[in-house]
């Protein structure tokens, strides 16, 4: 099959979603297909056996000219004035300028490709709205929704208000209207987004975030890992509603509990974590067992850890669902090490891990956490190593599964 795919970015390193919608092109890929990419990644970017085609942000326009002003506004007056322009026009000057751009690449690269799909990240979805420019294509149109959207229908506890929201939930109903399929990294999302949006129902595909086969993993690990203690790495970024604190004091009962195991073992928390960092500074200063790196590592040195750690976490909010699939999922299960699961029953990731699965957790179940890290530890000091075994997941996860779904759209 033929692919236009349009994405926002194919670089590694800005986000966990870049790094699986690169995963699933790459696997369209060595599938056989035939992928031509337009990608708004601002500098040349390539994907081996992929026609790769950076999109020119369009700078003659009226929308690049209010952008520009916006941003010297905050600059240098300090006037920020984007909530404001949000809740009138629904989306910022800078939003409409890059959709209009991805939209003239559509019309200038589209080659009568069997499939258009598009991919995002974050609240962006700007290929989708450009996709709404083309009524003629939209039975090409294969639209790839990685999170609940808009930010309103988060489930609790994010409770996220954003400007334009009402103007946004137009939008989606329109692409709900008009897309051919619409895939979902998740079951549970699939669900959760068929409920707010009517159009979606009917239409919804499953694609798994994706084993990359061919992904590039360092040989030499940071300073701050050492591969000869047991060690529990937690990486990615802790928002507002992913508390750590829960699991640190967990982790400091158990060394409690545990004198002997205080000079083997440490806690890793990598990513960004702003809205936690004073405390986590606290923490740090009290358990010299536990490292907090408060900023995103490479992505080849963040893969290596992950097979090198004893046990890698997975920590979710406190809430009573959670429908995301991890982006760094696939790479947890091929590391073939234990998960950590912290966060509600009904999930995705327990979904996929089992409701029988041993080592999940509430994240705020401070004295089971301790069990769940005791019991591990001690495996580990007998060498009696638990693995993570799971051939179904691996399957799940795979290309050939993936090729299972995508002849469905034939």
């Amino acid at each position: 099959m033929r692919f236009l795919i349009v994405i926002d970015s194919l670089s590694l390193d800005d986000s966990s979603g870049t790094k699986g919608r690169v995963a699933l092109i790459k696997n369209l890929i060595s599938l056989g297909n035939t992928v031509k990419i337009l990608h708004y990644t601002k500098k040349n970017t390539q994907i081996q056996g992929a026609t790769c085609i950076s999109i020119v942000e369009k700078k003659i326009s009226f929308n690049f000219l209010l952008s520009r002003c916006q941003r010297l506004l905050k600059r240098y007056l300090k006037i920020n004035i984007h909530k404001t322009l949000e809740n009138t026009f629904g989306f910022s000057f800078t939003f409409l300028n890059d959709s209009n751009s991805i939209s003239n690449a559509i019309s200038k690269y589209y080659d009568n490709e069997n499939i258009i799909m598009t991919l995002s990240k974050g609240a962006s979805f700007r290929p989708h709205y450009a996709m709404l420019k083309y009524p003629n294509l939209h039975h090409k149109w294969l639209a790839y929704i990685h999170d609940p959207y808009p930010f309103c229908y988060y489930p609790k506890p994010y409770n996220w208000e954003e400007p334009g929201c009402q103007q946004k939930l137009i939008f989606f109903n329109e692409v709900a209207k008009h897309c051919k399929w619409v895939v979902y990294p998740s079951q549970l999302l699939k669900e959760w987004m068929e409920n707010k949006f009517q159009g979606f129902k009917s239409k919804g595909l499953i694609i798994p975030h994706q084993i990359d086969d061919g992904i590039n993993i360092s040989t030499i690990l940071p300073k701050y890992f050492n591969a000869k203690k047991f060690t529990l790495l937690h990486a990615g970024n802790l928002m507002k509603q992913r508390n750590p604190i829960p699991l640190i004091k967990a982790f400091q009962i158990f060394l409690n509990q545990m004198p002997a195991a205080s000079e083997n073992v440490q806690l890793l928390l990598i990513g960004s974590a702003s809205y936690h960092k004073n405390v986590l500074m606290d923490y740090s200063n009290i358990t010299p067992q536990l490292y907090v790196r408060y900023s995103n590592e490479n992505f080849e040195n963040v893969m290596a850890m992950q097979k090198k750690a004893s046990v890698n976490i997975i920590l979710e909010a406190v809430s009573q669902a959670s429908p995301f699939l991890p982006g760094k999922f696939p790479h947890l299960v091929i590391s073939n090490k234990p998960i950590l699961y912290l966060g509600p029953k009904n999930s995705e990731t327990l979904r996929l891990l089992g409701k029988d699965y041993p080592f999940a957790s509430k994240a705020n179940d401070v004295s089971d956490i301790v069990k769940k890290i005791s019991f591990l530890y001690e495996n580990w000091f007998n060498n009696s190593k638990v693995r993570f075994d799971r051939p179904d997941l691996k399957n799940y996860l795979s290309k050939q599964y993936l090729d299972s779904l995508i002849s469905q759209l034939n």
